[in-house]
């Protein structure tokens, strides 16, 4: 049996692409008013939004529509495309992260994706030739004879390649519970109902009778959103229904052995798995033995929110991406400063044991995504929030403060030097706790915002100038806030990176805790295997804080990093078996441990 988690999913430093948001490398294919999924809703003058123009003012288009800003915000379009990512390959090199997950690639309607028209297919609109691609799109079917490659495809190709040639693997977006209703097999099941090769491809609730001047067609839809139609079941339940299920198949084979020649290396290294909860576990657990006969070293990774650990193991997944294990955790201690010490490190510790040694080292330790607020803004709106309303989530993605547009109390203000201390700690957790760090675009470059869409704002580059925030989406007095390129924080999220690949023990040691203050807010920890051990410190609290160390008998501990770049104030003061370790406020620091001379 292949193993279902690779060796470099441990080593992994992911960075997660919103394509859509990332870059803009070629207006040329630019989104038109026409491939939007409801162009009537819009103005004719309906344009590409200006990629550095002030989040929350509205252009004249979205003004002339009646001026709510959480009604016309989705029918942006900023033109991100593939070779945009091409375009910023070297940033990403130099900022030093060994992965990317994107969010879905394939051909739909929306900013997001994730409402595929065709799986088998690049979105048109992220290639150099749209008109081309769309024309080629209308001529093909379910059938691998039916498709050729398109230029988006092609370029898709030329990407992967050039990551792969920096060492940089490529996981993308599979959304195998439903698709777009611009999906090929759907519009046929509209046109032709029951008479549609494609009838049992969805959940259909009635067809429509000819004979009637109404239209009873009626089908589900994922939480009963009617623009992303699902997949069917098998009869029994327990699988994907036939017909999917072969074209995910594939699809699958298609963007991992892109010529069919047996050797995987042109294509992705691996998947991420949309609301994977929500699709069979038979089907999981064929598909993922399907990836790892195309690719042995393939990594599968499962979206799911709760305890995945059996799910991960039955549906043959590599990993999890770690909300309930990392993500939730971190936010009840570092950024809510509710969950206590102890509370934090117990849950770290009884969580990730719910996994295998191989599944642990290899989940996505993430904090933020397209699918929450982003790092800065939890920690802007922290206090403002408590109590909580899921309290067995911290609120991590729960109720309705996590956006102004559901919550008028929300803050869209920059984060302040305090503040982005605590994100700062974070980072640290996110590359030194167990597990592989993922960072969303742009928190290393300073991004914040509010939950979707306030999260999905366009990447801050360097070279770039940009509007300052003034607006408010509720039309709310608010601070101007400048937006630029964080320098600062690059350099820092640059320093935090490099601990994976100066510190091996980082990705593969043991963690154990070695000094807890629940009054203080702050813990060691120490990360070990037989050639390295290093200790980190986190003091979460707003005053400086000691704690003391034992130490291996000849051993000494040497500072290395300190997230809020000021060693001077952080202290290694040898005493009796160990030594006493002093942090300031809001800080976290790296101790590598070195024998005495």
């Amino acid at each position: 049996m292949v193993a279902s988690v690779p060796s470099w999913a441990s080593q992994a430093v992911w960075y997660q692409v919103f394509p859509e948001r990332f870059a803009n490398g070629d207006p040329t294919n630019d989104p038109t008013r026409e491939s939007l999924e409801h162009p009537a809703r819009v103005p004719p003058t309906w344009a590409v939004t200006r990629w550095t123009s002030d989040w929350y003012a509205q252009a004249p288009w979205e003004q002339r529509g009646g001026g709510e800003f959480y009604r016309s915000v989705y029918n942006r379009r900023y033109g991100g495309d593939l070779q945009g990512v091409l375009d910023r390959l070297d940033y990403l090199a130099e900022l030093g992260v060994n992965a990317i997950y994107f969010n879905p690639l394939f051909a739909a309607a929306s900013l997001h994706k994730y409402d595929g028209d065709s799986f088998h297919h690049i979105d048109p609109h992220f290639g150099p030739d749209p008109a081309g691609d769309q024309a080629m799109l209308a001529g093909e079917s379910e059938d691998p004879a039916t498709w050729r490659w398109s230029a988006a495809d092609k370029l898709f190709l030329d990407l992967v390649a050039e990551c792969h040639r920096r060492r940089i693997r490529v996981v993308i977006d599979g959304v195998f519970n439903h698709t777009g209703r611009g999906c090929f097999a759907f519009r046929d099941l509209q046109k032709r109902g029951a008479d549609s090769p494609y009838r049992d491809w969805y959940v259909v609730r009635s067809f429509d009778d000819p004979t009637t001047p109404a239209d009873e067609f009626g089908y589900e839809g994922w939480w009963g959103t009617p623009t992303l139609p699902l997949f069917a079941d098998n009869p029994e339940g327990k699988d994907l229904a036939a017909g999917p299920k072969a074209y995910v198949m594939n699809i699958t084979r298609r963007w991992m052995d892109p010529d069919g020649d047996g050797d995987p290396s042109d294509g992705v290294d691996g998947w991420r798995l949309d609301v994977a909860e929500d699709v069979p576990l038979d089907f999981w657990r064929e598909w993922n033995a399907e990836v790892r006969r195309l690719n042995p070293d393939a990594y599968t990774v499962c979206e799911h929110w709760g305890d995945a650990a059996g799910f991960v193991t039955e549906g043959g997944f590599s990993a999890t991406m770690n909300y309930r294990g990392f993500a939730q955790p971190v936010k009840g201690f570092v950024i809510d400063g509710v969950l206590s010490a102890s509370e934090f490190a117990r849950l770290l510790i009884e969580r990730a044991n719910t996994f295998s040694d191989a599944q642990r080292h290899a989940a996505m330790n993430l904090i933020d995504s397209h699918d929450t607020e982003r790092v800065a803004s939890m920690v802007v709106n922290a206090r403002l929030r408590l109590p909580y309303s899921e309290p067995e989530r911290f609120d991590y993605e729960a109720g309705e403060r996590c956006s102004p547009r559901s919550w008028a109390g929300y803050e869209v203000r920059k984060p302040r030097y305090h503040e982005r201390r605590l994100q700062r700690v974070v980072a640290v957790l996110q590359a030194t706790c167990v597990g592989a760090p993922m960072f969303y675009y742009g928190d290393e470059a300073g991004m914040w915002g509010a939950d979707d869409p306030d999260d999905r704002k366009p990447m801050l580059w360097p070279d770039l100038d940009y509007d300052a925030e003034a607006a408010d989406p509720l039309a709310r007095p608010r601070p101007t806030d400048a937006v630029a390129f964080d320098r600062d924080l690059f350099r820092f999220y640059q320093k935090v990176i490099a601990l994976r690949r100066v510190f091996p023990v980082l990705a593969g040691g043991s963690f154990a805790v070695e000094s807890v203050d629940d009054e203080a807010a702050a813990l060691v920890f120490r990360r070990s295997d037989a050639a390295q051990s290093v200790y980190v410190a986190i003091n979460r609290g707003d005053g400086p804080w000691s704690a003391e160390v034992a130490l291996p008998e000849g051993g000494r501990l040497r500072e290395v990093f300190t997230a809020s770049g000021q060693p001077q104030r952080v202290r290694v003061d040898a005493i009796d078996g160990g030594v006493r370790l002093t942090l300031p406020e809001r800080d976290a620091a790296l101790f590598v441990v070195e024998r005495a001379e």
